[in-house]
């Protein structure tokens, strides 16, 4: 199975290798791969456990200030601020590892509202000398379209090799078993909380690497930016419309979405939210467990 995935993933990381040679819009490749990097990584922690972070993009708004603070306070080289910023993601989820002793949509909100305070802290004008506060971060010294670009293509591709990797290991069924049922889970043997644990842990590295790589390629953005509430809502709908616990999954949600998005949603809003709505309606009556489901019932085995 995993020799059939990687025979599958490799040309979607070869693509995004090749594709600025022959396309000229270079960010909306990038904001592919980002959106890629950032549904396998709440897939880690949503898919394979079933806890839903609303505020995932905290985990990415540090990655994008633990990268950029690095560069600006201490002229650290990117791929070294790109580390200290993926760390910045796995420390704040260490501070909220307590919120996986809830469930549900509690946890959802929980999560929502520690970004949310996250984003407060970082644009604080009062903080301005360490943040740069509410007026945003500017790394003209670091901007490398090609190498940040590049940089991204390699996230994407460890961020699937590790899906790749829990599809198919004991520890990727031991969370499956943690998801379905924690406390027949535990009475087989499985230690829940620190499987729970390291999920979430690697669920935030993802997300730490792709805010770093963002602020890299990007150069200049603001707070609002890179802890916008938009980033964990496209990753959520991604994951769902492909069809969670899967490797295909989110890259098709991302595929047809973020593509219908760009085609449309740019240029034409209102049939934007239009098709958006339809789709995520016939989705929840038709195929609530994705797209992929659609594609196990034609009898294909979707990895």
């Amino acid at each position: 199975m995993a020799r059939h995935l990687l025979l599958i993933l490799l040309p979607v990381v070869a693509a995004f290798a090749i594709l600025p040679s022959v396309y000229t819009n270079h960010l909306m490749l990038f904001n592919f791969i980002i959106f890629m990097t950032l549904a396998q990584g709440l897939n880690v922690i949503y898919g394979f456990t079933g806890y839903l972070p609303f505020g995932y993009v905290g985990f990415f708004g540090a990655g994008s200030y633990g990268f950029s603070l690095m560069v600006i306070h201490l002229q650290a080289p990117p791929f070294v601020a790109l580390l200290i910023g993926a760390a910045a993601a796995v420390a704040l989820a260490l501070l909220l590892t307590p919120l996986l002793r809830l469930s549900g949509v509690y946890f959802s909100i929980a999560n929502l509202a520690a970004a949310l305070a996250v984003l407060q802290v970082v644009s604080n004008p009062n903080l301005e000398e360490i943040t740069k506060g509410p007026y945003g971060i500017s790394l003209r010294g670091v901007f490398n379209p090609t190498l940040s670009y590049g940089t991204a293509v390699a996230v994407l591709a460890a961020t699937l090799a590790l899906v790749i990797y829990l599809r198919n290991s004991h520890f990727g069924m031991a969370l499956k078993a943690i998801r379905e049922d924690p406390i027949s889970a535990g009475m087989a043997g499985i230690n829940v909380v620190r499987e729970r644990v390291v999920a979430w842990l690697l669920s935030a590295l993802i997300a730490g690497l792709a805010g770093g790589v963002f602020a890299w390629y990007v150069s200049v953005f603001y707070p609002e930016t890179v802890f916008s509430v938009e980033f964990s809502v496209f990753a959520i709908v991604f994951v769902l419309f492909g069809g969670n616990a899967t490797v295909i999954g989110p890259i098709l949600g991302v595929v047809i979405l973020y593509g219908i998005y760009n085609a449309v949603g740019i240029s034409t809003p209102q049939y934007f939210q239009l098709i958006y709505g339809v789709l995520i309606m016939g989705l929840v009556l038709f195929l609530p467990n994705g797209l992929v489901s659609l594609l196990q019932r034609w009898g294909i085995d979707v990895p």
